[in-house]
């Protein structure tokens, strides 16, 4: 018998989105989506290898992307890429725009807003270390049911507007760590992983502020 313990996931049913309204893409409509997605008489813990390959059910995932405004209010987006090691073999040596991952069992009791805000500032401190003061909004949500990661997984997305561009890696999978400019992040667009590419454009079409 394994001793690895379980990790379970925070899921909602696929259907319960259907209910609230499918998408593909990015949608700005948070007041819409999250008061029901967060619902804890919605969610549920579901083990996280059996979530992988359930596309009835939506792992919800916190997507946060990192900016700074330089002196003339120009904004730059933090940006890296995932190294060899990656767990998710899917996204290996994408580059990517979003820091986040699963929220677990052990973030919180009832898988509510409260479970969520815990798993989210865990994964974030997991992955990088932020210098200085930052502020926060939820600003979206990603979804994406023509890739395989994308159809078992539901994104939302904040936006951590950063006091000064200090952020380091502190997981040897993200590496080539940086500020860089809309444009630069545009022009280099085909290497970033999908859910990166549609918030990228969304930034672009001013929907996601």
């Amino acid at each position: 018998m394994s001793t690895i313990p379980q990790e379970d996931v925070l899921v909602v049913p696929r259907k319960l989105l259907e209910q609230v309204g499918m998408f593909q893409g990015f949608s700005s409509e948070v007041e819409r989506y999250l008061p029901i997605l967060l619902d804890p008489t919605q969610t549920l813990w579901k083990p996280r290898a059996e979530a992988e390959d359930d596309p009835s059910f939506k792992q919800l995932i916190p997507y946060c992307v990192l900016s700074w405004r330089e002196t003339d209010g120009r904004p730059q987006y933090f940006a890296y890429t995932r190294g060899g090691g990656q767990s998710e073999a899917r996204l290996r040596a994408k580059r990517s725009v979003g820091i986040g991952g699963h929220i677990a069992s052990t973030d919180g009791e009832h898988g509510d807003d409260a479970s969520y805000e815990a798993g989210m500032q865990r994964e974030l401190a997991e992955e990088v270390a932020i210098g200085g003061g930052f502020s926060s909004r939820c600003v979206g949500l990603i979804n994406d049911d023509a890739t395989a990661v994308g159809s078992v997984h539901l994104g939302i997305v904040h936006v951590f507007e950063l006091e000064h561009p200090e952020v380091q890696s502190r997981e040897a999978e993200l590496i080539e760590c940086g500020f860089e400019s809309l444009e630069a992040l545009l022009a280099d667009r085909e290497r970033f992983e999908t859910w990166s590419q549609i918030a990228l454009d969304a930034v672009a079409a001013g929907t996601l502020g």
